[in-house]
């Protein structure tokens, strides 16, 4: 088995271990992600790890980076989806994605320890989704700032209601409707502001 593993191409092999973390992330927190069990479940040694990964914290950073773009992608609406569908559907998306991976959204956004974590990422994630519904709903860049500050208040609902039980959670789509509805009454604040 360690043959043929070795004999991976190099791009497959960095995929392989990459995917591999991302699993993995979904248990643990980036800090607790142990390379050496990464390397033997790709069945390749600890030191070949590192020949893909020069060290422990680029492979950390490949692994976060690939779960911002997951992030991203697992909320984007269908495509030809644009207006109010395809807000409430990238919206409903998102509250998804983050009941699925709760402790891994925690961990890319607040991670602690002296790892490079959130930062550009963090910022990454809530600028990309705050253009993506501006441009959903033909609202002016000028609104990016309340698009903005209008996301970092549907994580955090989305954070809380992800770590509520079940039953005692507001219904979903109930919980779409107000997040929606407080994105519409920001934006209507906004235009309303002198310029």
């Amino acid at each position: 088995a360690r043959t043929a593993a070795s004999r991976m191409a190099p791009d497959d092999r960095r995929r392989q271990l990459i995917g591999i973390g991302l699993r993995m992330l979904t248990e643990r927190p980036i800090q607790e992600l142990s390379v050496d069990a990464v390397a033997a479940e790709a069945g390749i040694s600890r030191g070949l790890l590192f020949h893909y990964f020069p060290t422990k914290g680029r492979y950390y950073d490949a692994v976060l980076d690939a779960a911002v773009r997951r992030t991203l992608r697992n909320t984007e609406a269908d495509s030809g989806i644009e207006g109010e569908a395809g807000l409430q559907q990238t919206v409903t998306r998102f509250y998804e994605q983050v009941d699925r991976r709760r402790d891994s959204y925690l961990a890319l956004i607040f991670g602690n320890g002296a790892l490079p974590l959130g930062g550009s990422r963090v910022q990454s994630v809530r600028r990309t989704f705050a253009e993506r519904v501006l441009g959903m709903l033909g609202e002016p860049a000028s609104c990016l700032p309340t698009a903005h500050a209008w996301f970092a208040y549907m994580e955090d609902r989305a954070l809380q209601w992800a770590g509520t039980a079940e039953h005692k959670r507001m219904p979903l789509s109930a919980e779409v409707t107000h997040t929606i509805a407080a994105l519409h009454g920001l934006l209507a604040l906004s235009h309303s502001m002198p310029r």
